[in-house]
């Protein structure tokens, strides 16, 4: 199979060209067709010149030069819309991922997996600023979506072509690559990779990306598990809500029958119409919710499931529905047997 170096880049001067020597050290040693993308992503520091220069040098070298600086979520999909090999391989340019490990990674796609994840086991980061916050946000995400995970920040990945250009990335999705794929069907590995200091150039991380990748992280979890019927969300919200509603108007009416308790005196009345009123609006956002996710799938002959291959079907069978169908096998080929998800290897 073909592979594709997907590198999102910004104000990388300094790192671009040791990048791809090392890059094309390892490449040409591989017994497969290979080209590397870098995507600048609006670099002010002469970024753009040098990958120019590469390019003009090596058409293993393409150039994907963005308007602005959109961020490294944007260039990679950028990257990704790009790529024509049958695996892509996305990687930091800051010379901190080691290419060295570009053919481990491509071993494990060749033994059935679709998305192969690094995990810098012995990261070369400050403890504080960058190491910790990881941490805890690779502790909470796993806990959150129940995907066995040591690194979710590792930008090293190898994923097959169709599942990574179905990916819809955005915010700062690119971290949850492995999941969002995971709730594809793709069959993921962790693997153990090397992790080098920065030697040239500021880095573009911080601890201030925190909230925003919490903030993702309940987008994850609310498509995983709500996508594709967010009124089971809402509306039992909204049940709940109309249950209270009905037991505090009924406590309501008891003490004014029973007790003789002023009604409209009474807390219980103010939380029975609150409560109501909360009950309609979670279950319009149900409704909302249902007419949307119809709408999205209506859109494009868009389908709430992926096909992984067909067996006995002409080559020009309508494929309706199978967008990121990995490669058809022949009538009769066995099926590859199911791996393990996630695990280190």
């Amino acid at each position: 199979m073909s592979v594709s170096i997907v590198i999102p880049l910004y104000n990388e001067h300094d790192n671009v060209v040791p990048l791809y020597e090392r890059l094309v050290g390892v490449l040409s040693g591989l017994d497969r067709a290979w080209e590397i993308v870098f995507v600048d992503d609006g670099s002010t520091d002469g970024t753009d010149r040098e990958l120019e220069t590469l390019a003009g040098a090596d058409r293993h070298v393409k150039v994907v030069q963005l308007r602005r600086n959109f961020g490294q979520t944007a260039a990679m999909k950028a990257g990704i819309g790009q790529a024509q090999g049958d695996v892509i391989v996305t990687m930091d340019g800051d010379l901190q991922n080691d290419p060295a490990d570009v053919p481990t990674m491509l071993a494990k796609i060749d033994e059935g997996y679709d998305v192969v994840h690094g995990w810098r086991k012995d990261r070369k980061d400050p403890w504080l600023s960058r190491r910790l916050p990881s941490q805890i946000a690779n502790w909470l995400i796993s806990r959150t979506t129940g995907f066995p995970v040591h690194d979710l920040g590792c930008t090293l990945k190898a994923i097959r072509r169709p599942i990574a250009q179905e990916l819809e990335l955005y915010g700062e999705m690119h971290r949850f690559i492995p999941i969002l794929a995971d709730w594809q069907g793709a069959r993921c590995a962790e693997v153990v990779t090397r992790h080098h200091p920065r030697r040239h150039g500021k880095s573009k991380y911080g601890i201030g990306r925190t909230a925003r990748v919490v903030l993702d992280l309940i987008t994850v979890k609310f498509m995983l598990d709500y996508f594709a019927s967010p009124m089971k969300l809402f509306g039992m919200i909204g049940l709940g809500c109309g249950f209270l509603s009905g037991l505090a108007g009924a406590a309501t009416i008891a003490m004014k029958l029973v007790g003789g308790v002023d009604m409209t005196g009474n807390p219980l009345l103010l939380l029975s119409v609150f409560a109501a009123l909360v009950a309609m609006q979670f279950l319009s956002l149900g409704l909302l919710g249902e007419f949307s996710t119809r709408i999205y799938y209506g859109r494009d002959g868009r389908q709430n499931y992926a096909v992984r291959r067909l067996v006995n079907f002409a080559p020009d069978a309508p494929t309706a529905g199978a967008a990121g169908l990995d490669e058809p096998l022949a009538p009769g080929a066995p099926d590859r047997e199911d791996l393990p998800r996630g695990r280190a290897a």
